[in-house]
């Protein structure tokens, strides 16, 4: 019996199994950026917003929605937002390990959608992002109230979006 599938090729997820759960960023072959020009939904817009006021919390809720009612791989940015807010929330409330991993996994989530993406500027909130996990890891779970909160990631609008939302 013959194997008529190509190695190369990614194998097909099985029957009512979303692509999109696995922990990693959507390769090329599945063409991530392809929603990337359209304008911002409204849920994103406000997450954005809740996020940049470090209501992460409530962020993370509204893109939690957003990413679960999406069925395209452009979720994975909504993850990867939402990811990087998961981060910070964990700084602020000295959980280390917490706000090093998410950091990192909403960094690498973005990735894909670099350099901005529905309006957001991805490539600024990765590189935040991972200024922030960089001197989390400098100072140490016994001196991780001393991170600066000024790092603290601040998500940016392209210019064709319109101002970016405002930080209280």
């Amino acid at each position: 019996m013959s194997d008529l599938t190509d190695p190369s090729e990614p194998p097909e997820p099985p029957e009512g199994m979303r692509f999109y759960n696995r922990r990693e960023p959507p390769g090329p072959e599945l063409r991530p950026r392809s929603r990337c020009g359209e304008p911002p939904p409204a849920g994103l817009l406000r997450g954005v917003e809740q996020f940049n006021q470090r209501e992460y919390f409530e962020a993370h809720e509204t893109l939690e929605a957003l990413w679960n009612a999406e069925p395209d791989p452009i979720r994975v940015l909504y993850k990867g937002i939402l990811q990087v807010g998961v981060g910070c929330y964990h700084l602020l409330n000295g959980n280390y390990r917490g706000a090093t991993l998410k950091l990192q996994t909403g960094a690498d989530y973005l990735s894909a959608f670099t350099p901005r993406c529905l309006g957001i500027e991805v490539a600024p909130l990765i590189a935040d992002a991972q200024r922030l996990r960089a001197a989390i890891v400098a100072a140490g779970p016994a001196r991780l109230g001393e991170v600066d909160r000024a790092l603290l990631p601040r998500i940016r609008l392209a210019a064709s979006n319109g101002a970016t939302p405002p930080m209280p």
